[in-house]
């Protein structure tokens, strides 16, 4: 909405939330999340043609078009449990819309929704709506940005999806939006679809992402396991014009809030129109990244002489990946579960992550981050064995290892020399990234593991 406020000055956009402590935190000089150049976009339009607000009665009644961009989360309970959608959150806001509308409403949706979820919430418009002449337009505008990328990402895509209906008022709708991405992007990269489609193309697009990162993660099992480069072999298939160099670095396991939950969504979509092969073929990508995490886990433990228990273990990284704030789903949360499950301390260093998500990470049920209330419990194993701290070198002092779970940049430049001399010997650093200078650790005298790198001595079984 930023990003559109910033290329149609003409637009008036009004950001929504029911939860007034965000819609104060929109209007503060500390916004709530961080993202590489949002802070300048928001202040440059804020005031002008962007405002945030929680009068959802007025601004809703006003809107011409409106983008519904609410939690739709993993189902915990019930029918499709573990898989399904959860469009709780959807529904509700297509009710409030509905309430107050008396003029003709564009609806886009923008959050990552099951194909034909156009269709229920339509009826949900329709059904709610007490002026019978109003009417409403269903479009799907899925969102293909990247977090930490994110306003580059919005100054040049690689395309802008929209789908609607086939009607006369359909085809209207999709324009009106496409009017809107054309005051800065090019005509030729706003693709126009049926709303099947296009919501069936989001959730497509993020499993063949997700299915790279495993499997490139699978041939890093296969790399240590023969002595081959993880690197070598990826650089070697990604100079192929067919394949592309493109998420093909292996790592500790994706994260983020759409990769798992859009192939559960995915699989569960399969499986009710009767695709079991399906359905099974794309679960094997989670069922990949949750052992590479798993391995991760593994490797740590039998590399310390197969316990950590009372070890302090130092985490660099908690953010799923760099330049975000965004813990959502990020392997650090099964790879610090897996440590404190075997008896270790671990301390966390990230650089835009607070100590409250940490807690509130480690102790939520899963798929708990989705809702929009959080976790505000801290179970007591975790507040007893995790600290936060503000300094990597504190992190590390009295550490028998470092493990690195984000490939934040300043981990580059550390002062290894330093870290190395402050912990307990012998010192190992796990590298869940492959973003360190190996062969210059080992000089210094750590133990290193790197992933689908050919296995340091120390490392090697010899049974």
């Amino acid at each position: 909405m930023s990003m559109i406020a910033l290329n149609c000055p003409d637009i008036e956009v009004v950001v929504l939330d029911i939860n007034e402590e965000r819609i104060k935190a929109w209007n503060s000089e500390q916004l709530p999340i961080y993202e590489p150049g949002l802070e300048e976009v928001v202040r440059q339009c804020r005031g002008r043609n962007l405002f945030f607000s929680s009068d959802t009665t007025k601004h809703l009644a006003e809107a011409d078009m409106i983008f519904v961009s609410v939690n739709t989360p993993t189902k915990t309970s019930g029918i499709g449990a573990g898989k399904a959608a959860d469009l709780t959150y959807w529904e509700g806001a297509a009710r409030m819309i509905a309430a107050v509308a008396t003029t003709p409403k564009i609806v886009v949706e923008k959050s990552t929704v099951p194909v034909k979820t156009a269709e229920a919430i339509s009826k949900v418009l329709k059904r709610n709506c007490t002026d019978p002449s109003v009417t409403f337009e269903i479009l799907s505008n899925p969102e293909f940005l990247a977090e930490g990328t994110a306003i580059e990402d919005l100054r040049m895509p690689d395309r802008v999806l929209i789908g609607g209906g086939d009607s006369e008022a359909g085809q209207a709708a999709i324009k009106q939006l496409a009017w809107v991405y054309a005051h800065w992007i090019p005509q030729e990269r706003i693709l126009t679809t049926n709303l099947w489609s296009a919501e069936l193309a989001k959730l497509t697009a993020n499993a063949m992402l997700a299915q790279r990162i495993s499997s490139i993660n699978s041939i890093s099992a296969l790399c240590e396991a023969t002595g081959a480069d993880v690197q070598q072999v990826a650089r070697a298939i990604g100079m192929d014009s067919r394949i592309g160099s493109k998420f093909m670095n292996t790592s500790v396991g994706f994260g983020g809030s759409c990769f798992q939950k859009d192939i559960l969504n995915l699989c569960y979509v399969c499986e009710g129109v009767g695709l079991k092969e399906v359905a099974d073929y794309w679960m094997k990508v989670v069922t990949m990244n949750d052992y590479q995490k798993q391995r991760f886990v593994e490797r740590v433990i039998s590399a310390m002489f197969n316990t950590v228990a009372r070890k302090r273990l130092a985490i660099f990284g908690f953010a799923f990946k760099k330049d975000t704030g965004d813990t959502r789903e990020t392997p650090a949360i099964d790879v610090c579960r897996g440590l404190l499950a075997d008896g270790a301390k671990c301390v966390v260093y990230d650089p835009k992550v607070t100590p409250v998500q940490v807690f509130r990470d480690l102790s939520a049920p899963k798929f708990e981050w989705d809702r929009p209330h959080g976790w505000g419990k801290s179970e007591r194993h975790i507040t007893e064995n995790v600290q936060v701290v503000a300094d990597p070198y504190a992190c590390a002092e009295g550490a028998h290892a470092i493990c690195v779970l984000t490939e934040w940049d300043e981990f580059k430049s550390y002062d290894y020399q330093r870290l190395y001399d402050s912990m307990v010997k012998p010192a190992f650093i796990f590298d869940g990234r492959n973003v360190l200078d190996h062969e210059a650790l080992r000089s210094i005298g750590f133990i290193v593991y790197a992933l689908g790198k050919p296995l340091d001595p120390f490392l090697q079984k010899s049974y």
